[in-house]
Parts: C-alpha cells; structure tokens; sequence
C-alpha cells in the first residue's frame, strides 16, 4: 500500500510540474512562441561554454511565469512584456542613435510596469558584428 501511496504522490507531483510549465505558454502574446530566441549568451559571459541559446520557455522559466487571469506573470505577479529589440542593421540608417534613444525611452517606461523581455532582433539569437 505505501509503495502505491509513493507512486501517486510522484505522478500528481510530475503532472503539476508539467501542467505549470505548460500554462505559462498557454497565454502567451500573439506573435511568440515558446522556442522563439530570446537571447544568445556568448562564451565570454559563460567561461569555457559555448554559446548558448535563450528561448521564451527558459526565459519564462527563470521567471517562474504562469498565467493569472489570462495574463503572463512573473513569480512575484507582476504582468510580463515581450519586447521586439531594434538594431540589427548591417549597414545603420543616418538617424540609428535616434532609433536606438526612442527604443531606451520606450524600455524604461515599461519596466515601471511590467516585467520587461528583451526579444534579439535577429531570430537566430546570433550577434551581428
């Protein structure tokens, strides 16, 4: 009988798991995926390992996100925001510093607010030199 009462528990504990790690996804924005590139960490950040690939779910997971009313929250409850990244140009347009203050406002003025995810502008999660 106990080894029974064992199993059970391991099963509800794994399904919990699974199910919160899926319910996060389930409400996430239009437009983002689960495996869409967050970021890229290089090997400098991370000595002796190779890049290494940031996708929404980690990101999500590091958060400790779920859903709550509908709505993608961090562990603390506060709403999280996807951000598109501007500035990838292989050749800068002349106004790019311009583009780049605006996108340094637009950030600031959401993380009074949100929980803020900066999404690469190149889906590869490559840096352009």
């Amino acid at each position: 009988m106990r080894c029974w009462l064992i199993i059970l528990a391991l099963l509800v504990t794994s399904f919990q798991i699974n199910a919160g790690a899926r319910s996060c996804c389930n409400c996430l924005p239009k437009g983002i995926k689960a495996s869409d590139v967050v970021s890229l960490t290089s090997p400098k950040q991370i000595p002796g390992k190779a890049g290494n690939v940031i996708t929404v779910e980690r990101k999500l997971a590091e958060l400790k996100a779920h859903c709550k009313r509908g709505k993608l929250v961090d562990g603390s409850g506060r709403q999280i925001y996807f951000f598109p990244m501007t500035g990838c140009w292989g050749n800068p347009p002349e106004n790019y510093q311009e583009i780049l203050d605006e996108q340094s406002r637009k950030l600031a003025q959401l993380r009074k607010r949100y929980t803020v995810i900066e999404m690469t502008c190149n889906p590869s999660g490559m840096l352009i030199p």
